[in-house]
């Protein structure tokens, strides 16, 4: 097994048993947008659910965004090889976003829009546990923009149950760091599919991500404290649970090991990008 996949597969399979987020017998789909933090986790899952104890069948859905000219073709070739049914939900969400509401600041309401069609195909499909990709920064990075935006301490929780359409959510990668997922996308050449909206790159999210990033640089091991203070005090339900820590030599900072692993035997990611 390749050890990028190696490495992918201990994150989810420790957050998944972590916060018991998959049952026995249901069907997962995975939300899929074609970026590298979705793909990663359908191969996850997908490749998890052949050897996890609790026996579960993943699925990957799609929102169609109403770009021009978007091929499917290589994601949909991806889900034939792990077996996967891959559907694709058609929308008008670029047209009402730029169009209707010309949006200048169009994340929050694009976000809101998918999630409802997303939560609404699942729904259609009879699943009832959707899985999306957000890891271990993206944790960190809410964490810190709803404190200096909105004056308060939280971040999406690792399972959130949705009563109005009756669906659960599960983040599968809340231990997995972006690097790992970055270098694993580019071992596997997963089909990847370029961002044709144009506030991609120009956000919030983006401004913080590399504050953070500079952050850490001069202060060795900031994201994981950040993430351990939420463990600790149990914020949005994030579980204080000893994670195995290593240091890693591309970084000099605190990276966590999969599971199995000690320090000594956590592989170095010599040729991972960083933020």
């Amino acid at each position: 097994m390749d050890n990028g996949l190696r490495r992918m597969l201990s994150y989810t399979r420790r957050a998944i048993d972590d916060y018991d987020m998959i049952d026995e017998g249901e069907t997962v789909a995975v939300g899929v947008s074609g970026g590298k933090d979705s793909l990663t986790l359908l191969v996850s899952l997908a490749t998890l659910a052949k050897f996890h104890p609790k026996h579960f069948k993943v699925a990957a859905i799609m929102v169609d965004m109403g770009w021009e000219g978007t091929d499917y073709s290589g994601i949909q070739a991806l889900c034939d090889k792990l077996e996967v049914p891959f559907y694709v939900e058609p929308s008008d969400i670029t047209h009402i976003v730029f169009d209707v509401r010309k949006e200048k600041n169009p994340c929050s309401l694009c976000a809101k829009l998918r999630r409802g069609m997303l939560n609404s195909a699942a729904v259609k499909h009879g699943i009832r546990k959707i899985a999306l990709g957000h890891h271990f920064d993206d944790v960190v990075e809410t964490f810190m923009l709803n404190l200096f935006y909105e004056g308060r301490l939280g971040a999406f929780q690792p399972v959130t149950y949705l009563s109005r359409s009756d669906v659960t959510v599960i983040r599968p990668m809340i231990y997995a760091p972006e690097k790992d997922i970055r270098y694993f996308a580019r071992r596997a050449e997963l089909p990847i599919l370029v961002s044709k909206c144009p506030a991609n790159g120009n956000t919030e999210r983006e401004n913080m991500k590399q504050f953070l990033h500079n952050l850490d640089r001069e202060n060795k091991g900031l994201k994981h404290r950040i993430f351990g203070a939420m463990q600790k005090a149990g914020i949005d339900g994030y579980k204080e649970v000893r994670l195995n820590l290593y240091d890693d030599p591309d970084t000099g900072t605190k990276a966590v090991a999969p599971i199995g692993e000690t320090a000594a035997e956590a592989p170095a990611t010599d040729d991972m990008e960083q933020n």
